[in-house]
């Protein structure tokens, strides 16, 4: 699956990175700890996080992530969307929590 279904299918928000929305989806990652996404995301996933700073799309692009989805409604920071333009890694959004947005990428993906 390519990161615009995902955004046509759950209706996502598009910050950023919009180079990138042919990004193929190998899986997704849900995690707010940074170390924690470092040491375990692999290559394209998409990352579940509430983090809105530009540290995030560091990790994103060090790990080639498919995409970063913020979720709860957050808003990502100016410097997180300009280094997803740069990088041409998609900055989502949603307004569902964790819990559910992974739910429903899950049963996407499994599909």
């Amino acid at each position: 699956m390519k990161v615009s279904e995902l955004v046509e299918k759950l209706r996502l928000k598009v910050y950023a990175g919009t180079g990138g929305l042919e990004n193929e989806i190998t899986g997704a990652y849900a995690s707010d700890l940074l170390s924690d996404v470092m040491g375990h995301a692999q290559a394209g996933q998409v990352w579940i996080t509430l983090q809105t700073h530009k540290n995030v799309m560091a990790i994103a692009s060090l790990k080639e992530l498919a995409a970063v989805l913020i979720v709860k409604g957050f808003q990502p920071e100016t410097g997180t969307i300009d280094h997803g333009e740069i990088e041409n890694i998609p900055v989502l959004g949603s307004e569902e929590q964790t819990f559910e947005i992974a739910g429903k990428i899950f049963q996407l993906l499994k599909g």
